[in-house]
């Protein structure tokens, strides 16, 4: 198989499997909605990067890509940046594919990891850093890493790494890395649910379903599986916006809080209503 094909079909792949690993991370089919602007950023950059394509190049780029695509996007963790920093990377390598056949592996390998990194460097700084001089750090430091990222597949392959391995091993990595912050994650997600139980808004018996990643996937006792998903999506975001609101400005957390509110009365009216149907149900069966 022609190199440029087989990178057209690893960056179709890379796509399919980052909005997996997205929707395994959330149990929300929104990324697309969010995709719009990095597909067409990254596209934007991989005309330019036509015209200089070395790794200097890839990872500055990318890294401008990444803080516009944060800039007019929602706000975010870090892992989100990551996942739309490299979807950028992915559309970037595209153009630079059909254009630049001979190198087509190395292309989708830079692209993807410098704008993994560049995705997830500039959100991690607008996100927890106050000071926009320290951010202006955190960026430069985030470009520098983006570039080092950009180069590393061209050193794998001088040292006598098939650039095809090479290649798989980029567009595999970011959707694993997604996979793995879940499970990472979920500790600190149990806690905040079990504060949530403490307070009366869900059952006990509900938030270790409701926070582990793989049994949260199923039924856990609901009536409806699809219910129990929502239920668990609301969940996750009540204990994400509880993170995100610490460290705030006592306005930008007051508004996390209201939201919070928010999604505290539709957890219990879903609880509410599952516990009307399970009654329901056990009515019937005994009749």
């Amino acid at each position: 198989m022609a190199d440029p094909v087989l990178a057209l079909i690893l960056a179709a792949s890379f796509f399919l499997a980052i909005t997996a690993a997205s929707w395994f991370r959330t149990l929300d089919g929104a990324l697309w909605r969010e995709a719009r602007v990095p597909l067409i950023a990254g596209g934007i950059s991989g005309g330019v990067l036509y015209f200089i394509p070395n790794a200097i190049a890839v990872g500055v780029i990318l890294t401008l890509a990444a803080l516009y695509v944060r800039l007019t996007g929602r706000e975010s963790e870090p892992t989100d940046g990551m996942i739309l920093g490299a979807m950028t990377g992915g559309a970037a390598a595209v153009p630079l594919i059909v254009l630049d056949g001979d190198r087509a592996l190395l292309h989708l390998s830079a692209c993807v990891l410098a704008g993994a990194v560049a995705g997830y460097g500039i959100t991690f700084g607008l996100t927890h850093v106050r000071d926009q001089l320290r951010q202006l750090a955190i960026d430069a430091v985030t470009a520098a890493v983006a570039v080092g990222a950009a180069a590393l597949p061209a050193l794998l392959v001088r040292g006598r790494v098939a650039d095809r391995q090479v290649a798989i091993a980029a567009v595999a990595f970011v959707p694993l890395l997604v996979v793995a912050t879940v499970f990472k994650q979920w500790p600190a997600v149990r806690a905040e649910l079990r504060h949530e139980a403490v307070l009366g808004v869900m059952d006990e018996e509900d938030v270790h379903p409701a926070a582990h990643p793989l049994r949260r996937l199923g039924r856990a006792g609901w009536h409806d599986a699809s219910a129990h998903r929502e239920f668990v999506r609301i969940a996750n975001k009540i204990a994400l916006r509880k993170r995100q609101q610490r460290g705030r400005s006592e306005e930008v957390a007051r508004l996390y809080q209201l939201e919070v509110i928010k999604l505290r009365m539709e957890l219990q009216n879903m609880t509410r209503i599952d516990r009307a149907m399970r009654a329901r149900g056990e009515l019937k069966i005994e009749n």
